[in-house]
């Protein structure tokens, strides 16, 4: 008789990750490894009764931005609560290596205005017991997690690191700045990063206003570092560009992917000032496929938004002068303040000064209550301007009161792209295209302003089960693009499928009882750090390597996630 399987997953609906359609089987585990698929499988040592319930691939989230919270935590939370089983740091050029000891307030600064992750929290969390990228994987390889993690070399880092301040000012690198990113880039390539990432964003910008260092990064400084990265056969480029002029942009990306000859990966949004420039960009992509290269649009499964609420970052009322006199205080304090008539009446009625957001958050057509479950396809009827309407008062009035109620801790809903027509059909069309990846949840980032690491698990409720204001795509496919496709493109073959000697790395999902729970705020960051999660309900267990890492949401004792190094 063999040996006793580590672990057996019994009577489980198998989705393999491969498109195809599911089927009832028995999963055997053994050193950590898939080893048996089928019935009659010996007792083992453990079992999990899988009996109507679904067996997926562990996920895979290809944008996070856990740079810093893998440093100081094993529990890489939200994303692991959300069945993703591997994580992909160090997108949008943003990160903390390589990185000088007198250069960590910048790449700080950088990290707090790009990515919405505070100061404090991030000056007291990170040990900085690295220099270079080499340094920090050292680091990362003698840590455990709940997930295993996967790194790229961030173009910022680069730039600051071989530049200094003439990087942060955004000046044209000299030739030798250039031969020395590009040696760097592709060192830590070589030493296990699966990609190298850049912006080229105003977007994305410091608390104080500066553009990210990469912002304009001259032709000829991406090329040799594309160049150097293709010398190692290895990784992809990441990128992310408002293409505000498309044609130009998209040569210049598609000469990148060409001088590189590694997968590229594009951001692909729909903006609402141009709302069918997506379409063009997704073409571009095609047609530059054609040509030889291995381009894919990085979309996501709902509009990038924001929320809004008085005991997070934003909220419609944050220009006013009365709102900026309690702002620092403790959420309890505020609400003595917010509570009162005479202060409701100075923030609705006192003028409001400039903010960059201020037209965003005050836009009430486009602003709607979240709801439990939270709603991220509300119809029109729904706005704050709607609602206001109908009740006839002021959306402002409206806003205020609702804001207010459960202690202050209700939530608005701002869509900001992905939403131009006021539905998600454009999302769908993203999604089918074939020259698409499902990434963008930002998990680790934005802690004060959404919370899209369950945009994976959306993907599954969703557009799977409970959409009703258009078409549904079937439950094989939606796993099959939160796993193989994405392994595939990143080279990890060793993972996101169910099949014999693969990793495993494994949901046992109650699909007709998954739900997404409205976004939290929890103080548990370093220096009493606040961030939104949203907890999720539904996966009975999600398993790393052989090891059963949470039940029913909650985490176990056993932590086996680990770096992974590209090979």
């Amino acid at each position: 008789m063999t040996e006793k399987p580590d672990l057996v997953i019994r009577n489980g609906n198998v989705i393999d990750g491969t498109g195809g359609k599911s089927y009832l089987a028995d999963i055997g585990i053994k050193n950590g490894l898939i080893s048996e698929i089928g019935s009659n499988i010996q007792t083992g040592k453990e079992e999990i009764d899988a009996e109507d319930r679904v067996v997926t691939p562990g996920f895979i989230d290809v944008h996070t931005h856990y740079d810093a919270q893998v440093t100081w935590s094993n529990r890489i939370t939200p994303s692991s609560w959300n069945g993703v089983t591997t994580v992909l740091i160090g997108n949008c050029g943003v990160g903390f290596a390589p990185c000088k000891p007198h250069q960590r307030d910048q790449l700080v600064e950088l990290m707090e205005g790009v990515e919405d992750i505070p100061e404090p929290v991030l000056t007291e969390g990170l040990p900085w017991n690295w220099e270079t990228f080499e340094e920090y994987l050292d680091v990362l390889t003698n840590k455990n997690f709940d997930l295993d993690v996967i790194t790229q070399v961030p173009h910022a880092a680069l730039r600051v690191y071989v530049m200094g301040d003439r990087g942060v000012s955004r000046e044209e690198a000299t030739q030798t700045d250039r031969q020395e990113m590009a040696r760097l880039a592709a060192q830590a390539i070589e030493s296990g990063a699966f990609g190298f990432s850049t912006s080229r964003t105003i977007n994305h910008r410091t608390v104080a206003g500066a553009y990210t260092p990469t912002l304009g990064a001259a032709e000829q400084e991406l090329m040799e570092i594309g160049k150097a990265v293709g010398k190692t056969g290895k990784g992809w480029l990441q990128v992310i560009s408002d293409f505000d002029d498309p044609l130009k942009e998209m040569d210049l990306l598609k000469r990148m992917a060409e001088i590189s000859k590694r997968p590229m990966t594009i951001t692909v949004l729909q903006r609402d000032d141009r709302p069918e420039l997506w379409r063009e960009t997704m073409a571009d992509i095609r047609k530059a496929n054609l040509g030889g290269n291995h381009i894919v649009g990085q979309v996501l499964t709902r509009p990038t938004g924001v929320m809004l609420g008085f005991e997070i970052s934003l909220n419609p009322f944050m220009a006013c002068r009365a709102w900026q006199e309690i702002e620092e205080l403790p959420h309890p304090e505020k609400m003595k303040y917010l509570s009162r008539p005479s202060f409701r009446l100075r923030m609705l009625t006192e003028p409001q000064g400039e903010h960059i957001m201020r037209s965003r958050v005050m836009a009430w057509d486009k602003i709607f209550p979240l709801g439990d479950p939270p709603d991220y396809e509300p119809s029109p009827e729904f706005s704050i301007a709607a609602q206001a309407k109908m009740k006839g008062m002021p959306p402002d009035e409206l806003a205020y009161d609702f804001l207010l109620k459960n202690n202050g801790k209700n939530i608005l809903y701002r869509p900001l792209s992905n939403y131009s027509y006021g539905n998600l059909d454009a999302v769908a069309d993203m999604m089918e295209d074939p020259h698409s990846l499902v990434g963008l949840g930002d998990g680790g980032a934005h802690v004060g302003i959404l919370s899209d690491a369950s945009a994976m698990t959306y993907m599954i409720t969703h557009w799977t089960r409970d959409r009703t204001r258009g078409r549904k795509v079937k439950l094989p496919w939606a796993i099959k693009r939160l796993t193989s496709d994405n392994a595939a493109t990143l080279g990890l073959t060793d993972r996101g499928m169910i099949k014999i000697g693969k990793k495993a790395d494994l949901n046992v999902i109650n699909y007709e009882h998954l739900k997404i729970n409205p976004p939290e705020v929890r103080y548990d960051l370093p220096a009493g750090g606040k961030r939104m999660v949203q907890t999720i309900e539904g996966y009975d267990a999600t398993i790393l390597s052989g090891h059963i890492v949470a039940r029913h949401g909650k985490p176990t004792e056993f932590l086996p996630g680990k770096l992974v190094r590209s090979s």
